[in-house]
């Protein structure tokens, strides 16, 4: 996935979920921030950003943060970026564990819920459901970052299509390199720790790759394991 001309910053404070406050070229500017998560281990101030700027002239903000730097690796915090990846990933066949597929689509609808990717190989149906994953701890990929019903919502719904025969896996995306293992947030979300373990006992896949993230993109890197029980 790439963007399109991309600027740096220096982040200053964020003012609410959609704007925060950012130094380009020495001028502090109103930008976009395209998550709208706590994040707040990244808003640091004084963290440095990377912005995608807009060629869009009736924009508020000319600008939006896609990136930060912490502890020199660079954070994407694009909420959209993940599924753009992971359909990628899945239509060139780059997850082994899913494997090559005849067809992939975006946004499909099943019982109550929408999930992102819905695919199918041969005769076998599948939907994987993709969560972008920012918080990191002392090299432990975390989610979520805040209670997420929603979350729990699709993670159950899912469990409810496997058992009706469809291939189906959450795919937790983190969106840095170098964590050495994904676990679930329980101390943030119980209900959604708990939902994880009940998907996965229903033959839902639960899957972690991280990511390679440059300046101007995002791509689908190495396996992180997942450990649903610490």
């Amino acid at each position: 996935m790439k963007y399109g001309e991309i600027v740096r910053g220096i982040f200053e404070k964020r003012i609410n979920r959609f704007i925060s406050e950012v130094y380009i070229d020495g001028v502090k500017l109103q930008v976009h921030v395209k998550n709208t998560g706590r994040l707040k281990e990244l808003f640091q101030q004084g963290a440095k950003v990377l912005l995608e700027c807009s060629d869009n002239p009736n924009r508020k903000t000319q600008f939006s943060i896609i990136a930060v730097l912490k502890d020199g690796v660079w954070v994407n915090i694009d909420s959209q970026a993940p599924n753009a990846v992971a359909f990628e990933a899945i239509k060139e066949g780059r997850i082994a564990e899913i494997g090559q597929v005849d067809l992939v689509k975006r946004e499909v609808t099943f019982g109550a819920s929408r999930f992102d990717l819905y695919f199918e190989q041969g005769e076998q149906k599948g939907f994987i459901e993709v969560k972008g994953v920012t918080l990191e701890i002392e090299g432990v990929a975390m989610f979520p970052d805040a209670p997420t019903t929603r979350g729990t919502k699709h993670v159950l719904e899912l469990a409810k299509a496997a058992k009706e025969g469809y291939h189906c896996a959450i795919l937790f995306l983190v969106q840095l390199k170098g964590c050495r293992k994904f676990v679930p947030n329980r101390e943030m979300d119980p209900v959604f720790a708990d939902a994880l373990l009940k998907a996965e006992e229903s033959g839902v896949q639960i899957l972690a790759y991280d990511t390679m993230v440059t300046e101007d993109g995002m791509v689908l890197d190495t396996v992180v394991p997942v450990e649903l029980i610490e």
